[in-house]
């Protein structure tokens, strides 16, 4: 064959600066796999979907930090053309579906990603063969974009077209469906040139005096911040420090909140939303509420209460005109880019509100965060086990500096109220489906492996999450990674007790469970070995420390089996 529709596919990802593909192949996409033999991209297997498609999400998140931290002067120049894309590849409908749970993921999570997916020739799919279905159509629901190819010709455009969708904000997963003729088609086309990838601008200047004006005027000032601000990078995030100073607010973390949107050391960081309706409404009982690159500022179950009070001064701010308005008014819109309208916004109440005025409120957080305290601190130890915030703390002492890939549910809490996040040193998923975090924490130490970074990747991925695609680590082996995997093991999926107790009323330890407590537990260790990785249990809290020390220092995947109480 001559220049083929699979190889146009290739040199369009490679002129935009894509060097991984992230996958698990099947028949339909053989030609681009022989494509892939002849270029510079590597071929990132994973024994599943899922994991393909969580790996490319982590991946991408990973590189936007890379790509953020870019634009300081002081970066080489080898660093300053970084892609934050990242792509995978699937097999027919069976493949699709079963990538689907961490499309959604990532769709939630903002993560760009470009997913394709082989599909038979356009004259044979009347037949319905085997592993056939309506691809477009599976993806529609968790993309920004779903299209099949249906001719070479349109080949060039519609990548393009679906990389910068990926890429403009609101960032967020594309899908490519691509029958094995267009493939297999010879063609005398180019690359499109992909072009500037835009911003959501600066905001409207009269808005952005609204919003000045209404946190002058606030008695008890409160700014929300969501993961919009964290994707925007440290510029962002130092944004958010002065505006917050400036008016002396009380800050938290929108709902199920995964990026580092404001430091977590800072006095006037309060800590994330509670999935709790209660205690989030009684943070959010306030005059005056600026909401900043939120999009999952809800609760899972509907609350009893409403989580805004109706009397309240809403400001919001977003990239995404969709999320302004969307879970409490609007008094206040402003649409743009969150790096861009924060530093003006932060001059100008800066200049508005006086120093007595900000002291005053600046005491009223103090007074806040002194009621919310429980009056002692979480032991390190239960009758001899670890409880989460002990975990927490040894992260603290032994990694101050890693990348932590968080997707452990229940113990995340203790993880972001003990240690001193700074920007660009979290990622998670927003979405709550299970099984992102392990192949997230691979993606993201591909990313920190091309970058050239020595920060420690350290997964923090609870049980019930790390069961579901414990063969990722095989991928973390295959390509020689440095992962380390912490498992805080407390042997249920502790979120449905507390849920459970949140629906029913009582505690969670006063009912008995059907599915929910793993007995027998499984081998986390042996699992691990068993795809290739050293594992290690932790024999003695009193060893911890030194446990997590040695993990971080091993060059190699490493899971390390942590025994917790749920505390």
């Amino acid at each position: 064959m001559g220049y083929t529709g699979a190889d146009l596919l290739v040199d369009s990802l490679e002129s935009y600066g894509v060097t991984h593909l992230f996958g698990n192949p099947g028949t339909t996409e053989l030609p681009l796999m022989q494509s892939v033999v002849d270029s510079e991209l590597e071929y990132v297997l994973g024994l599943h979907e899922d994991v393909a498609v969580g790996a490319a999400a982590g991946y991408a998140m990973r590189r936007r930090h890379h790509a953020n931290a870019a634009t300081d002067e002081t970066r080489s120049a080898a660093q300053t053309d970084v892609l934050p894309l990242g792509v995978a590849n699937l097999h027919l409908a069976g493949g699709l579906a079963h990538g689907l749970g961490n499309l959604y993921n990532a769709k939630i999570s903002g993560a760009p990603v470009l997913l394709t997916a082989g599909t038979h020739s356009r004259d044979f799919q009347q037949e319905e063969p085997i592993l056939s279905g309506d691809l477009v159509s599976m993806a529609e629901p968790f993309t920004k974009w779903s299209a099949e190819v249906k001719d070479v010709a349109a080949l060039p455009r519609m990548v393009r077209r679906a990389v910068r969708t990926a890429l403009t904000p609101p960032t967020g997963p594309v899908f490519l469906s691509l029958p094995v003729d267009v493939q297999q088609a010879e063609t005398e086309q180019s690359p499109e040139r992909l072009g500037q990838i835009p911003t959501a601008g600066r905001g409207d200047a009269d808005a952005i005096g609204e919003a000045a004006t209404a946190l002058t005027n606030a008695e008890e000032p409160v700014i929300v911040l969501g993961d919009e601000v964290g994707r925007r990078g440290s510029e962002a995030v130092a944004a958010a420090v002065e505006l917050a100073e400036a008016a002396g607010a009380r800050v938290h973390n929108e709902i199920l909140a995964y990026e580092v949107n404001f430091p977590t050391g800072h006095e006037q960081w309060q800590g994330v939303l509670s999935t709790k309706a209660p205690a989030t409404a009684a943070a959010m009982d306030a005059d005056t509420l600026v909401f900043v690159g939120c999009s999952t500022n809800t609760t899972v179950t509907r609350p009893t209460r409403r989580l805004v009070p109706d009397d309240a001064n809403c400001v919001h701010i977003a990239a995404d005109a969709w999320e302004l308005g969307k879970h409490a008014p609007a008094d206040t819109a402003v649409l743009g880019d969150p790096a861009a309208v924060l530093p003006e916004l932060a001059e100008r109440v800066a200049a508005a509100v006086d120093e007595g005025e900000r002291e005053r409120r600046l005491e009223g957080v103090r007074a806040w965060a002194e009621s919310e305290a429980s009056g002692s601190a979480t032991p390190e130890t239960v009758d001899g086990t670890l409880t989460k915030a002990g975990l927490a703390r040894a992260f603290r002492r032994v990694a101050p500096d890693a990348l932590v890939v968080s997707e452990a549910i229940t113990a995340s809490p203790p993880l972001l109220d003990e240690f001193p996040f700074e920007a660009n040193q979290l990622l998670g998923t927003k979405g709550g489906g299970l099984g992102y975090g392990l192949p997230a924490s691979v993606g993201a130490a591909v990313a920190e492996r091309e970058a050239g970074g020595d920060r420690s990747v350290l997964g923090y991925v609870g049980d019930g999450s790390y069961l579901y695609y414990p063969q990722t680590l095989y991928t973390a082996t295959r390509y020689d990674l440095d992962l380390t995997v912490v498992i805080p093991d407390n042997q249920n999926y502790r979120i449905l007790k507390e849920n459970t107790a949140a629906l029913m009323g009582g505690d969670p330890d006063e009912f008995d469970y059907a599915g929910i407590e793993f007995e027998p537990p499984v081998d986390l260790v042996g699992s691990a070995e068993a795809h290739g990785a050293t594992g290690i249990t932790l024999e003695s809290p009193s060893e911890i420390d030194e446990t997590i020390g040695e993990a971080l220092e091993y060059e190699g995947a490493v899971v390390v089996d942590v025994p917790v109480v749920d505390r």
